[in-house]
């Protein structure tokens, strides 16, 4: 698929006056709140309409969040505004975004499982890549399973996450919490019922 014929299809995706997941940050983000301290610099990866990039800024960080869509970029800054905070929105395509080295305390990396395996790898590298020395990766996805259940995500079990997938990505980090699980998420008309879910949280090395 075309890049143009791919950001026509997000677009058209975040169209709706509604947001599509929903304005509350991501539950498995938002219980890490205790790892998150005010002036951090944070990167909210393929933030969509900005529900986390917003809900970060709100805790006192200081947030880029990029996404492909301009639609849903515009729909993130109505989003800031309402909420009164700052956040610095860049319109990026991952696969050429360059990962500035060691610029983020935290990286949050909520359902980008758009990504196939060859970009996966390439985000991955550059999330290790821009994370400062002791910074933070939040990432929450999908496992296989998903396919199954239908509830949210791409019809594509390559894109989804293993245990041991993210064990290795991120094999030099300090694993605080890697844990696979059912649950039921209610996030828009994007992510609604029962889904198969891995959450890591993983420190770099300082």
């Amino acid at each position: 698929m075309s890049e143009q014929s791919d950001q026509e299809r997000w677009n058209t995706r975040y169209s709706g006056e509604d947001y599509l997941f929903g304005t509350s940050p991501n539950a498995f983000l938002a219980s890490q709140r205790h790892l998150l301290a005010p002036g951090q610099r944070a990167l909210a990866v393929a933030d969509g309409e900005g529900r986390n990039g917003v809900w970060l800024a709100e805790q006192g960080l200081r947030v880029t969040a990029t996404d492909f869509s301009p639609v849903a970029i515009a729909k993130a800054r109505q989003l800031a505004e309402s909420r009164g905070v700052e956040v610095s929105f860049v319109q990026a395509d991952l696969a050429g975004w360059e990962w500035q080295e060691s610029s983020f305390d935290v990286v949050a990396a909520i359902f980008i499982q758009f990504a196939d395996p060859t970009l996966r790898e390439a985000i991955f590298r550059g999330i290790r890549r821009t994370l400062a020395p002791g910074g933070l990766l939040l990432l929450q996805g999908y496992r296989p399973e998903q396919v199954g259940y239908g509830t949210g995500g791409p019809p594509h079990a390559e894109n989804m996450y293993t245990v041991s997938m993210l064990r290795e990505a991120f094999h030099d980090f300090e694993i605080v919490s890697l844990v696979e699980h059912d649950s039921v998420i209610q996030e828009g008309t994007g992510h609604h019922g029962v889904s198969a879910l891995v959450d890591l949280v993983a420190r770099k090395p300082s």
